[in-house]
């Protein structure tokens, strides 16, 4: 696994050494990458002990070492930096993390990747043209197509059609093509993941799934055909139905997953029944991208009160996933200054 540093102002270097100094990593094959000041402080905050080879990021050209590695890239300088604030320096450091471990699991070097959590003012000071981290995958991998969301509880897994767009543009957003591809995608990440023939609920967009178009057409002109198609498929999916009880009957033991319209439509019950437990998985791109599905917590940054449960849990899905569908065998070689590459400065739409 390449395990990316994230937004250094917050949790995340504490969490990143809780995660190195738990029991179940301690023998994981696992290239941090980041600046080492800032894991040393995330160390100290946490109050554990590492004791991981530091190398350059030249040395991976050269080979990949066994066991736990330091790549340090030496890019946040942690005098002066404040904790429980966003800043342009951090935000910086998490992008040139982010990117290198990406080209890590793309040159076939690592077979999961992993990132504590980022913060996107952070990252939009630094990167005005940041727009969420699909978007930055997509441009730094030069992907073909773009990946999904999905969070994952062990009761039920969400996965949406939009994420990182206003609310008012979702509707706007949605089609028969979009809805049908994420009915698809989630088959196959699930599937990947070991559930065979998953059971989808697709929630509706409006009250009511619509009501007989009584509060929109959307459910019936849009979400229902794109249904009847994948079901065409022989593919295990129901709805449109109403967003305030298709979560209900998910954890009733009915669906294996929930397709959602837009973000906050899933996010708010996952987090709801599982907030330290929540993970967030990124797929589509050949390799698992994992994260815990909250944020940088700045108000206990530097406390050493971040809770391991979601980041932990972030870590087993990405090892289990890699153990399913390895990456590693046909290993590109990295080109030299491989981790200071800039990505284009242009990302693919956000939603």
């Amino acid at each position: 696994m390449a395990l990316a540093i994230g937004d250094a102002g917050g949790v995340g270097p504490e969490l990143a050494a809780k995660l190195l100094a738990h029991d179940e990593m301690k023998d994981r094959d696992v290239i941090v990458v980041g600046d080492a000041r800032v894991l040393r402080m995330g160390a100290r905050h946490a109050g554990v002990d590492l004791d991981l080879p530091v190398i350059a990021a030249d040395r991976l050209g050269k080979g990949l070492p066994a066991g736990r590695v330091m790549v340090d890239l030496a890019n946040c300088p942690v005098e002066g930096l404040r904790l429980g604030a966003s800043s342009a320096e951090a935000g910086a450091a998490s992008l040139q993390n982010f990117a290198a471990v990406l080209r890590l699991a793309q040159a076939g070097l690592a077979d999961a990747v992993m990132f504590t959590p980022f913060n996107k003012h952070s990252m939009r000071l630094a990167r005005p043209a940041y727009v969420d981290e699909i978007g930055f995958i997509d441009a730094t991998l030069d992907a073909s197509r773009s990946g999904r969301e999905f969070n994952v509880l062990d009761e039920v897994w969400n996965a949406r059609v939009t994420s990182h767009i206003p609310l008012r543009d979702v509707a706007s957003r949605l089609s028969v093509e979009r809805i049908l591809d994420s009915i698809r995608l989630t088959t196959e990440v699930m599937e990947g993941a070991g559930k065979a023939a998953p059971r989808i609920g697709v929630a509706a967009l409006n009250p009511h799934a619509g009501d007989g178009r009584n509060f929109g057409d959307e459910d019936e002109d849009i979400i229902a055909p794109a249904i009847e198609r994948a079901a065409a498929e022989g593919l295990k999916v129901a709805g449109p139905i109403p967003s305030d009880t298709v979560f209900v009957r998910a954890t009733r033991g009915e669906f294996d997953a929930v397709l959602t319209m837009y973000h906050d439509q899933g996010q708010i019950a996952m987090k709801l029944m599982g907030f330290d437990r929540g993970v967030t998985l990124i797929a589509g791109y050949g390799f698992p991208i994992v994260t815990p599905a909250h944020g940088t917590a700045f108000d206990i940054a530097g406390q050493g009160k971040a809770d391991l449960g979601a980041t932990l849990a972030a870590a087993r899905l990405g090892f289990d996933l890699a153990k399913l569908n390895p990456v590693r065998g046909e290993q590109r070689p990295l080109q030299a200054g491989w981790a200071a590459q800039p990505v284009g400065a242009s990302t693919l739409a956000a939603g």
